[in-house]
């Protein structure tokens, strides 16, 4: 059963759609594969996979240059919680290394959401690394998706700590953050977190590649710890802003019930 496309604007040049036939989904999986600098088959992706997700309730969409070069890959599946709440759960997004920054990233999200609405699903989830500050941004205060749980080692291996959020669908929007109400802090706060009369501060590196292996662990240590304190205390995260170069911050608030 074929899916309808789905065309949207990446910025200047590029256009999104759905992928269909194989020589699509093997350029996606080799395309995921080079962007992540996965060899191993323990990381792979193939065509069949692909395919059938787009034929139950999945997503595989690709950003594409004018001469149909693909750029950008985007795939995710049907997904439902211990709560019985159902999403669209969204694994991975790819832009090659000479098309980052140029919004093909949010096209590629907008194009999942397209697919995902078809299918009967509301909200989407995902999951990223609350270490990367560029991410954190782009997830919580321009997309408007919010930080709902943290996951330790979430692939069952060290070092794959996440933070899930979930995207309203129906009215994508989200709460924004003034930076400039965010205390001073800097890099003895990195992993912590400030109160105030609303909620928190939750203060990250503004590039974690800068750290040493022996502060990337301390950081992700306290960092854990926050975010375990958060979430069990009911905040939600709502939004990720750059104080300086060095520190970059979340902003938690009490959450309500988020599907």
């Amino acid at each position: 059963m074929p899916h309808t496309s789905v065309a949207t604007d990446a910025g200047v040049g590029y256009s999104c759609r759905e992928l269909t036939v194989y020589p699509e989904f093997r350029e996606a999986a080799a395309l995921y594969a080079r962007v992540f600098d996965y060899s191993g088959d323990e990381y792979a992706l193939n065509s069949n996979l692909l395919s059938a997700l787009t034929r139950n309730g999945g997503s595989a969409v690709g950003a594409f240059t004018p001469d149909e070069r693909l750029v950008g890959f985007a795939y995710g599946f049907a997904g439902c919680d211990g709560n019985e709440v159902n999403y669209h759960y969204s694994q991975a997004a790819a832009v090659d290394s000479a098309h980052q920054g140029k919004g093909v990233g949010q096209a590629l999200k907008l194009a999942q959401r397209e697919v995902a609405l078809r299918c009967g699903q509301r909200t989407m989830r995902w999951t990223f690394d609350p270490l990367l500050a560029r991410n954190a941004h782009f997830n919580l205060s321009s997309l408007g998706a919010v930080g709902i749980a943290f996951e330790r080692d979430y692939y069952a291996r060290p070092d794959t700590d996440r933070l899930v959020v979930s995207w309203d669908l129906v009215a994508p929007g989200g709460h924004r953050s003034d930076p400039v109400s965010a205390p001073t802090v800097g890099r003895a706060d990195w992993g912590r977190e400030v109160r105030d009369d609303v909620g928190g501060w939750i203060v990250i590196p503004a590039q974690s590649g800068a750290l040493t292996p022996a502060e990337r662990v301390d950081v992700r240590s306290r960092l854990a710890q926050t975010l375990t304190v958060a979430f069990t205390r009911g905040d939600i995260l709502v939004a990720s802003s750059r104080i300086d170069a060095d520190t970059a911050v979340y902003r938690a608030i009490p959450g309500e019930d988020t599907p």
